[in-house]
């Protein structure tokens, strides 16, 4: 059985590009929780939910 791996959120980053997506509503409306939850900005839990995505991707996900 597969571990469950957590994300835990963290704060600094050094450099940013900029890049405009499309969300769902009510995504947004959950990243903007978890950013108010943790005290931090909606971007910064964004780059960190993807980084934990890809960091954790299945290598068959990838072919």
């Amino acid at each position: 059985m597969k571990k469950e791996k957590t994300l835990t959120i963290q704060k600094e980053y050094d450099s940013y590009g900029t890049k405009t997506f499309r969300l769902p509503t009510e995504l947004i409306d959950t990243l903007d929780k978890v950013a108010r939850d943790n005290n931090t900005s909606m971007n910064k839990v964004v780059v960190q939910c993807l980084e934990f995505a890809l960091d954790n991707i299945e290598d068959s996900d990838l072919e």
